[in-house]
């Protein structure tokens, strides 16, 4: 790779086509960050063929020009053109459209809310490359709330707070994918509320996605609940099996494989949830086909997809869920398991509840484990799974209540929100 030109903090970096995708890929933070950390007055990498690259303009406020940006982790794949319509995406279709045609002026804030895979992030992308190429005079920053709070402690870190501010606070239009990431995380939430506000003021368009409605967002301040409620919030939902068949149809016309109509629908009437889970299908079937040598036919899709329906594993069970069944079943009040209380029972319970949130969702940390029992020290959790894993082994009435609380919980899918995974 090598750099070209630089036009407002976006550097432009240029190589061999297969190099370009290769890290463009899986390079692009490493590379952002490595430019903040070096002091550079470019914030921006953006890979692009030799002939792309445009006039060298310096750095930031060079010939007093407007930085516009899109933030280098961008898919150029996600337009609106590609995004398959459905009834249970239509009117999110719509608003994203609108906003990118008129930014600031039609739905501010959007907030799009759905289960993964259904085209959130699609949206997101598209509505950030219809402004890259229809309003290139935009500051137009997409990034996710992971990134946003990995940049953040980077900049506490590094005393780059003001950077950082600068960084946000001067977008046009800011799109945060995966909000519900900012869950646990009060003082980063602090500073996306406080950038909120500076770009709301201003006019900025402001969208945002995340896997629930805003209202479920528990662990978010109330206070940016309410400002994700200010605009419009549209929800997704599953594709039906007109839209599968229209998505499955693309794919296969992107891959320029041969698939027969009656295939097409024999993998779309599995059924799924969302359409990676869809495109996976798609993906063995395929496989299976060339591995085997064998035509693409009903068949092979019996024989690629056994399990019938295309559905994801089913979610860990959350942690109040897992300390609501554990309370159940001993008997002891879930008031008491939270508090501070010491009496043998209630210690005892509380150790469970420790030890099935570890064992039965492994997405939690310690410390997430720790904040949701009320405490602030992860040590107690994991006394509490020491003490369980020892005792299981020797005190069978114990063994027997943890299985029977783990296949309560299995049979029992979570129904609360999901907890933080910080």
């Amino acid at each position: 790779m090598r750099a070209v030109s630089a036009r407002g903090a976006v550097l432009y970096l240029t190589g061999p086509q297969h190099v370009r995708h290769w890290v463009g890929r899986r390079y692009p933070e490493l590379l952002q960050a490595a430019l903040v950390k070096s002091g550079s007055p470019w914030r921006d990498v953006t890979l692009v063929a030799p002939e792309e690259a445009p006039p060298d303009a310096g750095g930031p406020g060079a010939r007093g020009e407007k930085r516009a940006t899109v933030t280098p982790a961008l898919n150029r794949s996600y337009t609106f053109e590609r995004f398959v319509i459905g009834d249970g995406n239509r009117l999110a279709h719509a608003a994203a459209l609108a906003v990118a045609e008129s930014p600031g002026q039609a739905y501010n804030p959007l907030f799009l809310h759905g289960p993964p895979g259904l085209g959130k992030t699609h949206l997101l992308g598209a509505i950030a490359n219809y402004l890259h190429h229809h309003s290139p005079d935009l500051v137009a920053h997409y990034t996710t709330a992971e990134s946003f709070t990995n940049e953040f402690v980077s900049a506490l870190q590094g005393s780059g707070i003001n950077a950082f501010k600068l960084r946000y606070r001067g977008a046009d239009v800011l799109l945060i994918d995966d909000v519900q990431f900012l869950e646990g995380k009060a003082r980063t939430a602090d500073e996306f509320f406080h950038t909120f506000n500076a770009l709301y003021e201003a006019g900025a368009q402001l969208i945002f996605t995340a896997d629930r409605m805003p209202s479920e967002l528990s662990a978010l301040a109330e206070r940016l609940r309410q400002r994700f409620e200010w605009g419009l919030t549209v929800s997704l939902e599953e594709p039906d099996l007109s839209t599968r068949l229209i998505f499955l149809a693309n794919l296969v016309r992107e891959r320029s494989e041969d698939v027969a109509p009656e295939v097409m629908r024999a993998i779309a009437s599995r059924g799924a949830s969302n359409l990676r889970l869809l495109e996976g299908a798609l993906t063995r079937v395929l496989a299976l086909s060339s591995l085997t040598a064998s035509a693409v036919t009903p068949d092979v899709v019996d024989r690629a997809l056994p399990a019938g329906r295309l559905e994801p594993p089913r979610p860990a069970p959350a942690a109040r869920q897992i300390q609501q069944a554990t309370a159940d079943h001993l008997a002891v009040p879930l008031e008491e398991m939270l508090s501070t209380t010491r009496k043998a029972p209630v210690s005892r319970a509380r150790q469970v509840a420790m030890y099935l949130c570890r064992e039965l969702n492994p997405d939690l940390t310690l410390p997430a484990i720790a904040r949701s029992f009320n405490r602030s020290d992860h040590t107690t959790v994991i006394h509490a799974i020491k003490r369980i894993e020892a005792g299981r082994s020797e005190d069978p009435h114990l063994n027997a209540a943890l299985e029977t609380i783990a296949a309560d919980l299995s049979d029992h899918p979570a129904a609360a929100p999901p907890e933080n995974r910080s």
